[in-house]
């Protein structure tokens, strides 16, 4: 199958415009799953919470929606694209997955970013997996990346292939996402954005280099810091079915699921979680002995 990421720069706040120029990009696009920026439609930096509620959108019924269900049923593609979501009173960090036949459904960003949590509500769905037929896809959004439980429950759900609409600022996910399709043996598309923003006299600037990395963690495609890109690569999805990383062991089937419980903990259960003192030898928890 073809896989592909579009970055671009969006201009804050001209959702019409933004939407125009990614169909008019996508125009005779041959991608069967195509990725799109993070809050492509809107821009990123807002300052208020008015902002917000201007330019959020309802999903399925939306502008953005609406234009990207033409644009997939005119190209016989899915999109998997970061938009601005208004629900009863809240908005959210979300992506939605839009296909030949329409709107699928769509992801909330669980893991919010520095100043998104002044304006947005964490994401209150859960991580899911999608047959589109030719590859099974998850969705995770941008700071998603900094955990491994985001891309581990994807796998473990059946994911071949991730798809991550970002908008990163910072330098690192772009080195440490093939450690997590390595790890996991999945295909990951990083679609970021490019440009900068200036708000009340504070200038954040993205990094681009949207990327498509193989389950050996090998980047097979990746842009460049600045400028448009549309790229399109074929895949396998069936290379990520094999967990296997020798004869003798199984990424999956090596895993010890009751040795992790802690990591469904909360920061205050571990806080109590009894572990032994190196020098005496006695159980103790943070405030002292047990």
């Amino acid at each position: 199958m073809n896989v592909g990421y579009l970055q671009f720069a969006p201009v804050f706040g001209q959702v019409q415009a933004n939407v125009a120029k990614v169909r008019n990009m996508l125009d005779n696009s041959t991608a069967d799953v195509m990725v799109l920026p993070e809050l492509f439609n809107t821009g990123y930096y807002f300052s208020n919470i008015e902002e917000v509620a201007s330019v959020a959108e309802k999903i399925p019924d939306g502008f953005t929606c609406r234009q990207l269900t033409e644009t997939a049923k005119q190209w016989r593609m899915h999109i998997v694209a970061g938009i601005l979501e208004e629900d009863e009173g809240k908005y959210y960090n979300s992506a939605v997955l839009i296909g030949e036949e329409g709107y699928i459904d769509h992801y909330r960003k669980i893991h919010l970013f520095n100043e998104e949590k002044n304006f947005f509500t964490p994401g209150d769905r859960p991580f899911r997996v999608y047959d589109t037929g030719k590859a099974k896809i998850g969705i995770m959004i941008c700071f998603d990346w900094i955990f491994p439980e985001s891309t581990r429950i994807l796998s473990l759900l059946g994911a071949e292939v991730i798809c991550h609409p970002a908008n990163l600022i910072m330098p690192y996910c772009p080195k440490v996402m093939p450690s997590r399709c390595f790890e996991n043996r999945v295909f990951a598309i990083t679609a970021n954005r490019t440009g900068s923003e200036t708000r009340e006299g504070k200038t954040i600037s993205f990094i681009g280099q949207s990327q498509i990395v193989n389950p050996e963690g090998k980047i097979i495609k990746r842009a460049g810091a600045d400028g448009d890109a549309l790229e399109i690569v074929f895949i396998n999805p069936a290379e990520a079915r094999n967990k296997k990383i020798d004869t003798y062991n199984d990424l999956f089937k090596d895993r010890r699921p009751e040795m992790y419980r802690a990591l469904t903990q909360s920061v205050r259960e571990l806080e109590t979680v009894e572990h032994v003192d190196a020098k005496t030898s006695m159980s103790v928890d943070k405030y002292g002995l047990i």
